[in-house]
Formats: C-alpha cells, sequence, structure tokens
C-alpha cells in the first residue's frame, strides 16, 4: 500500500482532487488530500495574510507527524509544486516518491513569483490589488477557491539538496494550454536531466478535473514495486 498526500495549487483547497482520491482508494492506497493554510474557507484575514511557503511546507510535514507516515508519496499540483519541494526537503527521509503535477520545480533561492512567467505576474498584482495581502482567484472556475496568500507567492525557497535525494522525481507536463503555461522551459530542463522522468498529457492546466483517471493511472503505475533486474 502507498501513502499519498495530495497538495493542491494555488486557490483551491483538498477538493482539487476529489475526483482522484476515491480512483487511488478504490486501489487499496491511503490518500490525504490537504487544504494549506489560508486557502479554507474558514480561515480569517490575518490566517491568509501570513501564510507563507513556509506555512504551507509545515502544513504538510504536521500530517505527515499525525499519519506516523514515513514511506510517503507527495504529489503536488503547480503552485504546491514549491510546496513539496519545500517540504521534502525537511522530512527527514520520509518522502519516497515526488510527483509535480504540471508543477514549479524550485531550484534554492528561486520564488514562485521568479519562476513564473509575465502573464501570472502580471495576474498577482491585478489580483492581489484589493487587499494588498491575497491574490484573487483569476475570473471563471470553481466557485469554492479562495484568495491565495500573498506572501508564498514572493517568499523564497530555501533548499538542502535533500530532496534530490527522493528515489523517484516525476514531472507531468499538461500540453493543452501552451498559450499560458510557466513550465515549457522546465519541461526542457528536466528531460534532460538523468533523475527525473518526464510525462505528457493532453490537458490543460488542471489535469486532476480534465482527465482524472489518467492523472490516478500515472500515480498507481508508479506505486507498483518495480521489478528488479536479475
Amino acid at each position: 500500500m502507498t501513502t499519498f498526500v495530495l497538495v493542491p495549487g494555488a486557490w483551491k483547497g483538498g477538493w482539487a482532487f476529489e475526483a482522484v482520491v476515491p480512483l487511488l482508494e478504490r486501489a487499496g492506497h491511503a490518500v490525504h488530500a490537504i487544504t494549506l493554510t489560508g486557502l479554507g474557507a474558514e480561515d480569517d484575514d490575518a490566517t491568509v495574510a501570513t501564510a507563507d511557503l513556509d506555512t504551507h511546507a509545515d502544513d504538510v510535514l504536521r500530517l505527515l507527524d499525525s499519519a506516523h507516515v514515513t514511506d510517503v508519496t507527495l504529489v503536488g499540483h503547480s503552485y504546491a509544486g514549491m510546496v513539496i519541494a519545500a517540504a521534502a526537503d525537511r522530512a527527514g527521509g520520509r518522502v519516497s516518491r515526488l510527483v509535480h503535477l504540471d508543477a514549479f520545480v524550485p531550484r534554492d533561492g528561486e520564488s514562485w513569483w521568479s519562476a513564473t512567467n509575465d502573464y501570472f505576474r502580471n495576474l498577482f498584482i491585478t489580483n492581489a490589488a484589493t487587499t494588498g495581502y491575497s491574490v484573487r482567484p483569476p475570473d471563471g472556475g470553481d466557485p469554492r477557491r479562495r484568495p491565495h496568500p500573498l506572501a508564498s507567492v514572493l517568499q523564497t525557497i530555501r533548499l538542502t539538496g535533500a530532496a534530490d535525494r527522493v528515489r523517484r522525481r516525476e514531472f507531468v507536463y499538461c500540453s493543452g494550454w501552451e498559450d499560458q503555461t510557466p513550465f515549457a522551459e522546465l519541461r526542457t530542463r528536466l528531460e534532460a536531466h538523468p533523475g527525473w522522468q518526464v510525462h505528457d498529457l493532453p490537458t490543460a492546466h488542471n489535469a486532476m478535473n480534465e482527465d482524472p483517471e489518467a492523472v490516478a493511472a500515472l500515480l498507481l503505475d508508479g506505486a507498483r514495486p518495480r521489478r528488479l533486474d536479475r
């Protein structure tokens, strides 16, 4: 049995994986879909204003502690690629697999702001203007989305290199939104890196909503033990 921790991207809660969770559970695995601090429906303004990338990495680590997980697959969508990288770096070897689902794969000293493209930087500026501490969701989309803590956009990540020692590291590139994606150069970089496995899905960014079966199949394929060469 594999334990999956699913971490949603910006503006979303654990509900973003609601179509994927039952597919993984039906296959006999333990699944935790987390809602990060500041993204909960009950979170007040002070909570949103003070939540940053460290807060979100700590959310994941607290879950590992409370669930007594020592061999976990972390799945991060979009912004949450930053979160799972930071969490894996601090998890003390408890992460055995990282899956960046159309998500950032940061290097030490990068932030979401520095790693993304001008389309999203302009969106951050425009949509943070109302409060100055949160970025409202883009127009349209799921009404459950919440304003996202601005501090998590701007905070730089500090990595020691521990996350690079995770046994399996995978990047999923969603090719169905190439007019806006910030991940094309990242895909090229990781394809050339021997420590990474790159997958392609023909969906737009929110693959877990557009094609949950394909996302679940990819995750389940990686959960099967690898046959050792004889």
